[in-house]
């Protein structure tokens, strides 16, 4: 596993710890976004497209510091947008490692190498640069050239300085899971910590719809590639960042329900609802995200847009939530691998599902009337000069 024994203990504990207080539904992660802006424009991401007033707008150091303490999960990852283009991101991370949470900055590593010395190796801290495949794969995924080698001679550099290094890589419905094996087999090879997978799903405002996977097709996907993973002659030789019944549930062994409040997202606009993926609504406290979400009426199963989704952020936290239920099954899976051969478990059925509604573009228009009227705001309070 690519998950530090630290780490391990660390969240075990704190979910040993909710459990006796009765809590059902707390955060294990939290996903900070203090912007959206990036230096790339991936075809597949559903945030570069806003306009450039709400890309511009930044989540403050105390806006962050605010939002981690108020969140209280033991890990946070940064994100975005790209986050090394914001100024004040070396004393976020420093408030969260002070805090002692496990502090993962996700990158496109274009910025890695002049900025990496504002920041200190740390037992908590990782850098997880984005890599969707070898230098085809991933220059295709960002449509544009040269990132892959920025990025691999990022990931040299952040090693070589002591960092806690990993890679985060999204697959699309044409990934070749052969390929694929061979990119993590390289990855491998240089010493990567970790690799954390996902499939794709599809964001509402992506601008290319036609690359996501449905849950058939991701099942099948992660059968394949993972059965490179069982070379009796290396065992289980990738390290992934995810937990093992996670990976399990990607290749169809597992029905589970997601837990969109295990990683809640703050953003620009606010705390999400319900997740990561889908913004139906913002809330400003953690509280009222918390409370005020209606969970039941999301998921795989309970709502139309949730129907094809597989993602760590709404399903790891069940994976790890099952693994302590359930630790013999776990160690299980640990020790042999997913079963990536045989029938596959029996799926939530979609049939009653309500109908997907597309609502983001009002949280759109609401931030820009806002944004227009402190700009006029600001404008109105600026002193009259005594010559006019």
């Amino acid at each position: 596993m690519g998950i530090p024994l630290r780490q391990q203990i660390r969240v075990g504990s704190y979910i040993m710890k909710q459990h006796l207080k009765g809590n059902k539904r707390y955060p294990l992660v939290l996903m900070l976004e203090p912007l959206y802006r990036c230096n790339l424009a991936c075809a597949g991401c559903g945030k570069i497209d806003y306009p450039d007033d709400i890309l511009n707008q930044r989540l403050s150091f105390e806006d962050c510091v605010k939002s981690i303490d108020e969140c209280g999960a033991p890990g946070v990852v940064i994100a975005g947008g790209e986050p090394l283009l914001h100024k004040e991101l070396p004393q976020i991370v420093e408030a969260a490692l002070a805090r002692k949470k496990l502090t993962i900055v996700c990158t496109n590593a274009l910025l890695l190498m002049k900025k990496i010395d504002q920041y200190k190796p740390n037992p908590y801290f990782s850098w997880s640069i984005h890599l969707d495949g070898d230098q085809e794969m991933h220059d295709k995924s960002v449509c544009q050239d040269g990132v892959y080698d920025k990025a691999f001679e990022a990931i040299k550099l952040a090693k070589s300085k002591g960092f806690r290094t990993q890679i985060n890589c999204t697959l699309f419905n044409d990934a070749d899971p052969e390929r694929t094996a061979k990119f993590f087999d390289k990855m491998t090879e240089i010493g990567l910590d970790g690799i954390t997978v996902s499939p794709g799903y599809a964001y509402e405002r992506a601008p290319n719809q036609q690359h996501f996977l449905n849950r058939d097709k991701t099942k099948t996907l992660f059968r394949k590639l993972l059965s490179y993973n069982k070379g009796a002659e290396k065992g289980k030789k990738w390290s992934f960042t995810q937990s093992d019944l996670f990976m399990s549930f990607l290749a169809g062994n597992e029905t589970y329900a997601c837990s969109p409040w295990s990683m809640p997202a703050r953003t620009v606009f606010g705390w999400q609802k319900p997740c990561y993926l889908l913004g139906e609504g913002y809330v400003q406290t953690f509280k009222e995200l918390m409370e005020d979400t209606a969970w039941d009426t999301y998921g795989v199963g309970n709502y139309e847009k949730c129907a094809d989704c597989m993602v760590h952020c709404g399903f790891e936290g069940t994976a790890v939530m099952d693994s302590v239920k359930h630790p013999l099954k776990a160690l299980t899976v640990a020790m042999k691998g997913p079963k990536v051969e045989g029938a596959m478990a029996k799926d939530i059925p979609l049939d009653h599902a309500r109908p997907a509604q597309f609502v983001f573009s009002k949280h759109v228009e609401a931030a820009m009337a806002r944004i227009k009227a402190e700009k006029a705001n600001k404008e109105n309070l600026q002193p009259v000069d005594a010559a006019e």
